[in-house]
């Protein structure tokens, strides 16, 4: 929201300006153009009854309905200015005395209004302006236009029923003379200030404006029942009547324009016969192109129905011609509420009522402004933050959670595999794991000869074996060997270790040989890794030799096994 929508929300400053359109055979029309990029950036209609007879609205009520729905369907403020373009009812031109007043003039044209057979019935409102400035002459040439006042009146009080405030009324001549020279179509005839003829074909007759640049020299309208023909007919009868009055008013170029679907301006231009270039302009259902571009969301279908008509009150404050009307009066300068920055407004808040200057009222619309935008930058840039931390932990408890199910779905499937416990099964599976150990303490058993003892032994459940002992005989140390050997078949025991038990060189050269020794051996299946004594992390820290692991305890607790063979 700009600081414009902020005073216009509040009842003061700037407010927007809508531009409306009602256009036979189209309904009414909805407009804004970006006027420096010459392109529709805001356009909508809707299907209104127009009767071309009476000239006027039927039905005021389905006029208030359309109006409600286009604001809506375009986002803007009802609370709005509105300029509006109505079809033609009359124009003409008439010389005057010089020395008339304004209210003069204005009185006297009021009663050539009048005689025309609409005004018979109804007020006119009468529009007038100058057809040149040279006044040196007794009397003056004017150009004057006129509308139902019950027509206006009318339309004022519903838009200002729905909070919208009507700032210009101007006529569908005027809107499409502006509206070939904002697109272009004429930009030729105005720059060099040459003749040429506009044709206008509307479903009551045809009317022809002899212009000099951009300025109305001329005009001329001749009713004619275009519903009455058929077939081509129409276009002889058009070609027949206007062929005369073009003669009487030649130019250097001829542009037809066609606002009915009854007329295709192309055929037209193809059957007037005249001795200018002569150009076609389809303001109807045979308009091949669109007038201007217009923005992406505009739908296509929707922008085939841009008329000239709504162009040219678009840009009815960008374009001046030399004969301008306007059927409110007053300044035709549509902008600010007032001009006067000093001036103050009065202003409605519910039930509140005070008096306030737009200048005071902008200062507090920045405030106001600046209060909105900063929290929202602040959130704008602390809520990422907030967001990706609270992403973070939620993806932590994610992955948490991932693994915790994991958990669950095996235990949950080890719990359907499990048939219960079975005895039997459990005894089979103790003697499975022990019968080598059973076999080893057998064969130990029957093995051991005399004079022979054991201090050290170990069974493992993989069928490794350890045996440590001491003997006074070496025969004995082999006997025990291959008794142990034949009752462990497949055990690949070896004889690993037989050796005097001395403490020194010395000591085992100095042994009496009249006197036994004293051998020890170490028969086993193990590899010199397995052999190898395991250090825990708690003795290396309490600095335990690995060595001394060489006597740790196996089954017989260090203890010699029976002393068998002893006296």
């Amino acid at each position: 929201m700009d600081l414009n929508d902020i005073l216009s929300q509040l009842g003061i400053g700037s407010k927007e300006t809508v531009c409306l359109s009602v256009t036979p055979g189209i309904g009414l029309e909805a407009i804004q153009i970006d006027i420096a990029a010459r392109t529709v950036k805001n356009y909508a209609y809707r299907p209104l009854e127009y009767n071309e007879s009476l000239r006027e609205i039927p039905d005021i009520n389905a006029f208030k309905t359309a109006i409600t729905e286009l604001f809506a369907e375009l986002r803007v403020n009802i609370k709005s200015n509105v300029v509006l373009n109505m079809p033609m009812v009359l124009i003409g031109s008439k010389e005057l005395p010089l020395l008339l007043d304004d209210n003069s003039v204005t009185q006297a044209l009021t009663s050539e209004v009048e005689q025309s057979y609409i005004f018979k019935r109804y007020e006119p409102v009468v529009s007038w302006a100058d057809a040149s400035n040279n006044e040196t002459g007794e009397t003056r040439s004017l150009f004057y236009s006129a509308i139902q006042k019950n027509v206006i009146d009318d339309i004022k009080g519903a838009l200002t029923e729905l909070g919208a405030n009507l700032v210009k009324v101007n006529i569908s001549i005027i809107s499409e003379l502006k509206a070939l020279e904002y697109t272009g179509i004429v930009q030729e005839q105005i720059n060099g200030n040459t003749s040429w003829n506009c044709l206008i074909i509307t479903q009551t007759g045809y009317s022809i404006c002899s212009m000099q640049g951009n300025k109305l020299i001329d005009y001329y309208e001749e009713p004619l029942a275009i519903r009455s023909f058929e077939g081509d007919e129409i276009y002889n009868a058009i070609n027949a009547s206007a062929q005369i009055a073009l003669m009487s008013i030649p130019a250097n170029h001829l542009f037809v324009v066609s606002n009915t679907d009854s007329v295709s301006a192309e055929i037209l231009s193809k059957k007037i016969q005249v001795d200018s270039p002569v150009d076609y302009i389809e303001n109807n259902q045979f308009k091949k192109h669109d007038f201007l571009p217009v923005s992406l969301e505009i739908l296509e279908e929707v922008a085939r129905n841009i008329s000239l008509d709504a162009i040219g009150i678009a840009v009815d404050s960008h374009i001046k011609l030399p004969i301008e009307f306007n059927f409110l009066g007053g300044n035709t300068n549509v902008g600010s509420a007032t001009d006067n920055p000093n001036e103050m407004v009065h202003v409605v808040l519910g039930s509140k009522e005070f008096d306030i200057s737009p200048a005071i009222a902008q200062k507090y619309a920045i405030f106001i402004a600046i209060l909105l935008v900063v929290p929202t930058l602040l959130l704008s840039i602390f809520l990422p933050i907030t967001a990706n931390k609270k992403q973070a932990q939620v993806d932590e408890i994610n992955s948490k959670l991932q693994t915790v199910q994991a958990e669950i779905k095996k235990i949950e499937d080890e719990e359907k595999n499990f048939d219960g416990f079975n005895i039997e099964t459990e005894i089979k599976k103790v003697l499975s794991e022990n019968r080598t150990k059973l076999m080893s303490y057998i064969a130990l058993g029957e093995s051991v000869p005399k004079n022979l003892f054991l201090t050290y032994f170990v069974t493992k459940d993989d069928g490794k074996i350890d045996i440590k002992g001491s003997t006074t005989n070496v025969e004995d140390v082999y006997a025990f060997y291959r008794n142990m050997k034949d009752s462990l078949i497949n055990t690949q025991l070896r004889l690993h270790k037989l050796e005097l038990n001395s403490s020194s060189v010395d000591e085992d050269i100095s042994i009496d040989p009249t006197q036994p020794s004293n051998y020890q051996f170490e028969i086993t299946n193990m590899s010199e890794d397995e052999l190898k004594p395991q250090v825990t992390e708690t003795e290396k820290s309490e600095g335990e030799n690995p060595e001394s692991k060489d006597n740790e305890k196996g089954q017989l607790l260090n203890k010699p096994l029976l002393n068998f063979g002893k006296e």
